[in-house]
């Protein structure tokens, strides 16, 4: 998984073509330290997507502006226009990130 690191770094990789899904997490989410050690497993299932994390303490500006106030939470963009959300502050697990991604890439 790649880090964006700032708004600029977001906004280029959403104005590529091809599928992306972005994880807004930080370093002291009980819920986002839940779903690392399976996340890899995911990225690996789903190879055709481009993944990112995104610290949201670190990018707080642009949390804000997307409307993020839980973490983690996904959001999926196909060739520059967001497609869908997977936004709350609930634990994830590893079957619903999979249900929500077999959707996104279904609906887009």
């Amino acid at each position: 998984m790649k880090t964006i690191r700032n708004e600029i770094e977001f906004k280029e990789v959403c104005q590529n073509n091809g599928f992306h899904v972005f994880m807004f997490t930080t370093k002291w989410c009980g819920d986002c330290i839940f779903i690392k050690p399976f996340l890899p497993s995911i990225e690996n299932q789903f190879s055709n997507i481009n993944f990112y994390e995104i610290d949201r303490d670190d990018c707080l500006d642009l949390a804000r502006e997307m409307d993020i106030l839980g973490i983690p939470s996904f959001v999926c963009f196909k060739d520059g226009k967001e497609i869908s959300r997977f936004v709350s502050s609930l634990r994830k697990t590893k079957e619903e990130i999979v249900a929500y991604l077999e959707k996104s890439v279904r609906e887009a």
